[in-house]
C-alpha cells in the first residue's frame, strides 16, 4: 500500500466524519448514519459476509469490490462510535509488537 492510498483512507475518514456533522439529504453516508447504528452494524457484517463468499467463488474484482464496501461501512460505524481509524491502527500495532 502505498503513501497515497493511505492519505485517501485519511481523506475517506475525513468526508464521512463532515457528513455525519453536516447532514445532507442527498448523501448517502448521512442517510445510512441516520437509519442507526443497528442498521449500520448489520451493513459491516453483511459487506464482511459478501467479502468472504467472494474470496471463495475466488474473482478478484469482487473481493475488491467486497473488501472496499467492507471497509467504507467499517469508517461509518466507527466513526458513529467515536473511534479514529488511527486509533485502530494503533491496536494493531501493540499486538503486532507483542508477537516479536
Amino acid at each position: 500500500m502505498t503513501t497515497s492510498n493511505l492519505e485517501f483512507l485519511a481523506a475517506l475518514e475525513s468526508v464521512i466524519r463532515d457528513r455525519l456533522a453536516n447532514p445532507d439529504s442527498s448523501s448517502y453516508t448521512a442517510a445510512l448514519a441516520a437509519s442507526g447504528t443497528k442498521r449500520v452494524a448489520q451493513k459491516v457484517g453483511e459487506e464482511g459476509v459478501e467479502l468472504a463468499l467472494a474470496s471463495v467463488g475466488g474473482n478478484r474484482d469482487e473481493v475488491i469490490d467486497e473488501a472496499a464496501d467492507l471497509i467504507y461501512h467499517l469508517l461509518v460505524l466507527l466513526r458513529m462510535q467515536g473511534v479514529e481509524l488511527g486509533e485502530v491502527v494503533a491496536r494493531l500495532q501493540e499486538r503486532h509488537a507483542k508477537q516479536r
